[in-house]
């Protein structure tokens, strides 16, 4: 009896160093959010007007309905795992993408077609547009509600699902 009982202690003390654990875990991540989002834009968004590398004008303040503002870079591997979710949702949604830092105009368009996607590109190869944005980290998402105004900001992978999400849920 006095073994079943230490025992059943001993598993008890496992799980709460588990729970302990994991929620160690959470904060440290939700912490690590916070100081990424510290800076960004919040409330009306910021002015967005360019020239796509596929040669189409741009400006944000007529963009009708929600739309995805992603900032990615060439060289951030998170933001190559995360393309693909940024391409399924361009067909569906709005979608202006910045390339902060990325290279010429034509290398980001050579990666572009290196990786098969086919979303709508401003370059930003001074990071000038991303500083304006808050953007201090990539890759960096913001959707905006139909009025122009942030509903959400994420740093980080965001699964396509995810931000479909948003995008519903800004209209």
């Amino acid at each position: 009896m006095a073994e079943s009982d230490r025992s059943r202690r001993s598993g008890a003390r496992r799980v709460y160093g588990w729970l302990l654990q994991a929620c160690i875990l959470l904060i440290v991540l939700f912490s690590i959010h916070l100081w990424q989002t510290r800076n960004v834009a919040s409330g009306p968004a910021p002015p967005l007007l360019g020239r796509t590398l596929q040669g189409d004008p741009f400006d944000l303040a007529a963009a009708e309905g929600p739309i995805l503002v992603h900032f990615w870079a060439t060289w951030c591997p998170v933001c190559r795992l995360e393309l693909g979710n940024i391409d399924a949702l361009h067909p569906e949604y709005g979608v202006i993408t910045v390339a902060m830092m990325s290279g010429s105009d034509g290398e980001i368009l050579q990666y572009l077609r290196d990786k098969e996607v086919d979303f709508p590109v401003i370059s930003d190869p001074g990071g000038h547009i991303a500083s304006s944005w808050g953007v201090t980290a990539v890759p960096a998402s913001f959707v905006l509600d139909g009025q122009g105004n942030i509903r959400f900001t994420e740093v980080g992978y965001s699964t396509s699902r995810g931000l479909r999400a948003r995008l519903w849920l800004a209209q």
